[in-house]
C-alpha cells in the first residue's frame, strides 16, 4: 500500500467495524479478546499510525505536556527534565522542552504557544510571567521551584535556604570564619534564599558582615571566574568560598589555581547543585546535592493528579531536602600561608 494507512484500512484488514478500532486504539471501552488481537495485527501488518491531530479532536486531549526552563544549558535543569520525561512518559504523555534563555519575551511565546496547540499541561519554572498571565493559559500549572508570588499554583523545590545552612555549618565546622560568598544573581532579579541564608547564619554564628566578601554574579563558569578574582584579590582574601551554584564554584576554583591558591590547604571551596561536572573537578567538589530528578518527578505527579481531576482544595508546596557531599575541595584553614595574588 503505497498511502499512509488509515483507520478504515485497519478495519477492513481486521474484518471489524471502524467503530471497533476507534475503541480499540483509544482504551476507552470493552472490546473481545478477538477483536483487540485482530486490530492490533491488523495494525502492525499495514504500520498503521494513529492520526494524533485527529485524535485530539475527538477526545480534546493531544497528551502533551510543555517543560519550560530559563536555562537548559545549566545541568541542573537538564536533570530535572530527565525527572519530568521519564515519569510523564510512563503516564503515556510525551513532554516538549522549551528553554526561555531568561527571556521575557519568549517565555511568554511559549505560553502562547501552549494555549494555542493545546497542550494538555504545562510545568514551569518561571522567571517574569505573572499569577494571571500562567492561569490565562487555561491548563493545568506546576511550578518548578518556590514562588511566594504565584500563590495560585503547586511549586515543587528544593529547601536551599536550608542547603546553603548545611555549606556554611560545614565550612564553619572546619574552622573557616572569614567566608566568601559569590551569590547567584538571577536575570529576574528573584532568588533571594541563598542571600539570606548567608546573612542569618553570620547573625547566627556572631560573625561580622563584611560587604568585601560577597560578590554578585549571573550562574555562569565564567562569572564564577571572574567573582573569585575579585574575592582573592582583597587584601584579606577569604580562607573559603561558598558559591551558589557548581557553575560558580568550578569557575572559582579555575580562579583559585591560576592564583596559586592551592585547594583545600589555602581555599576550601563549596557549591550547590551536585551536577555530575562536580565529581570530575580536581579535587572533587564538594557541594550541596539537590533532588533535582526528584523534583521534575514530583512535579509531574502534582500535575497527573490534576489532569485526572483529583484537584486538591488548596495549592501544594513541597520542599525537598538537600544533602551535603564532602569531596577533596574543603578542609581546615591554614591561614597563616596566604600566596601572592
Amino acid at each position: 500500500m503505497s498511502e499512509r494507512p488509515t483507520i478504515i484500512d485497519v478495519a477492513r484488514q481486521a474484518g471489524v467495524s471502524k467503530s471497533t478500532v476507534s475503541r480499540v486504539l483509544q482504551g476507552d471501552e470493552p472490546v473481545s479478546r478477538q477483536s483487540q488481537d485482530a486490530v492490533w495485527q491488523a495494525v502492525a501488518q499495514l504500520g498503521y499510525e494513529q492520526n494524533a491531530v485527529a485524535s485530539s479532536l475527538r477526545t480534546d486531549r493531544t497528551w502533551l505536556v510543555m517543560l519550560i526552563t530559563p536555562d537548559l544549558t545549566n545541568p541542573f535543569w537538564a536533570a530535572v527534565a530527565r525527572g519530568v520525561q521519564d515519569t510523564i512518559e510512563a503516564a503515556g504523555y510525551s513532554v516538549v522542552i522549551a528553554n526561555s534563555e531568561w527571556d521575557a519575551g519568549r517565555e511568554r511565546r511559549f505560553l502562547k504557544t501552549a494555549r494555542r496547540n493545546r497542550f494538555d499541561a504545562l510545568l514551569i519554572n518561571p522567571t517574569v510571567v505573572t499569577n494571571a498571565e500562567l492561569l490565562m493559559t487555561g491548563v493545568p500549572t506546576v511550578l518548578l521551584g518556590m514562588r511566594n508570588d504565584l500563590q495560585e499554583f503547586d511549586n515543587v523545590g528544593s529547601d536551599t535556604y536550608g542547603g546553603v545552612q548545611l555549606a556554611l555549618n560545614h565550612l564553619y565546622q572546619l574552622g573557616h570564619r572569614r567566608i566568601g560568598f559569590i551569590r547567584g544573581q538571577h536575570k529576574s532579579g528573584r532568588g533571594l534564599s541563598r542571600q539570606h541564608a548567608y546573612h542569618d547564619f553570620l547573625q547566627q554564628q556572631g560573625l561580622p558582615h563584611d560587604p568585601e566578601l560577597v560578590v554578585e554574579a549571573p550562574y555562569e563558569l565564567e562569572r564564577g571566574y571572574q567573582a573569585a578574582g575579585v574575592l582573592l584579590q582583597r587584601s584579606t582574601p577569604p580562607t573559603a568560598i561558598f558559591a551558589a551554584n557548581d557553575l560558580l564554584a568550578i569557575g572559582a576554583m579555575h580562579a583559585a589555581h591560576e592564583r596559586g591558591f592551592a585547594i583545600p590547604d589555602e581555599l576550601s571551596i563549596i557549591g550547590m547543585d551536585d551536577i555530575e561536572a562536580a565529581a570530575m573537578t580536581l579535587p572533587g567538589l564538594t557541594t550541596i546535592a539537590k533532588p533535582k530528578y526528584e523534583i521534575g518527578s514530583q512535579a509531574v505527579t502534582f500535575l497527573l493528579e490534576r489532569l485526572a481531576g483529583n484537584t486538591p482544595s488548596q495549592p501544594r508546596r513541597v520542599f525537598l531536602s538537600c544533602r551535603l557531599v564532602v569531596r577533596s575541595s574543603t578542609a581546615s584553614p591554614r591561614s597563616s600561608v596566604i600566596p601572592n595574588s
